[in-house]
């Protein structure tokens, strides 16, 4: 009888967004346990150094790396197809990568929205679509969606942002109840505030939600990682995270619209340097 690890070694998992954060964390655990890697992200350079770094560490079957921006329209479906032209079945699916952009929506820009918009709905919804008809011709298969705290709220001066996330975890939540009794479960991630480079990134990295109580990348990851090893449809990562989903239920949208505002806007030390 072969043991969980030996299982593992036969097992091959893509992970988007993997040259660092979140998707960096969920690298290491799943290499820890023995899978097979296959990192996709922007960065040749970090995915192959982190790719060398886990396989000698963990002594790894196999491990992947594919240079691919997830923003451009099709580029999902291409990782799929250079994946089955490798010859790899994917066993595990975790479509981590996303972005955002900080600003009144007036004010913002209109091609920079449509890229998180590819980014973080259209490029999952392709690869689940693909990678899940390949699962069930097996008849099992695990998916993690990560979604975020602001699925359960509006996101003023993040609002494209919030409303992709909102969809990824309906997206989610609908897809678990179809792939029952499938041996296929789909779990959505839901992270708060987290210290990684998003709100640099984003151009959010002087507001007050940045300077907040940020959760550690390594933390959110494992969250994640246990739950979608569990079947969970849903994860909420962190207790601050927990009472802000479950205030979600209770508070009026405005009043929650008005307390992510907040959040979002710049702290006044910062605001009134940026003004001299």
């Amino acid at each position: 009888m072969r043991s969980k690890s030996e299982e593992n070694k036969r097992k091959t998992v893509l992970i988007t967004g993997a040259s660092n954060g979140i998707g960096m964390e969920f690298a290491k655990l799943f290499a820890k346990d023995g899978y097979s890697l296959v990192l996709v992200a922007r960065s040749t350079e970090r995915l192959r150094r982190l790719g060398y770094q886990l396989q000698d560490k963990h002594q790894l079957e196999k491990v992947s790396v594919i240079t691919a921006d997830l923003s451009e329209p099709g580029v999902a479906t291409e990782v799929y197809q250079q994946v089955k032209e490798n010859g790899i079945h994917i066993d595990i699916l975790v479509n981590n990568a996303g972005a955002g952009t900080h600003g009144s929506f007036d004010e913002t820009d209109l091609e920079r929205e449509q890229a998180i918009i590819e980014l973080n709905i259209n490029t999952p919804v392709a690869l689940t679509k693909h990678f899940l008809k390949d699962m069930k011709q097996k008849g099992e298969g695990k998916i993690l969606n990560v979604a975020s705290i602001v699925s359960f709220m509006p996101s003023p001066l993040m609002a494209v942002y919030g409303a992709t996330k909102a969809f990824i975890l309906s997206f989610s939540e609908a897809l678990s109840n179809e792939l029952k009794g499938t041996g296929i479960s789909i779990t959505a991630l839901c992270p708060g505030g987290t210290n990684t480079m998003f709100f640099r990134r984003a151009g959010a990295a002087h507001t007050r939600a940045a300077h907040g109580n940020l959760a550690e990348p390594a933390a959110v990851a494992l969250d994640g990682y246990t739950a979608l090893m569990n079947g969970e449809v849903k994860v909420v990562s962190g207790l601050k995270t927990k009472l802000q989903a479950t205030s979600s239920n209770l508070i009026p949208d405005t009043a929650l619209a008005a307390s992510m505002r907040y959040q979002m806007e710049e702290e006044e030390g910062d605001w009134m340097q940026s003004k001299l």
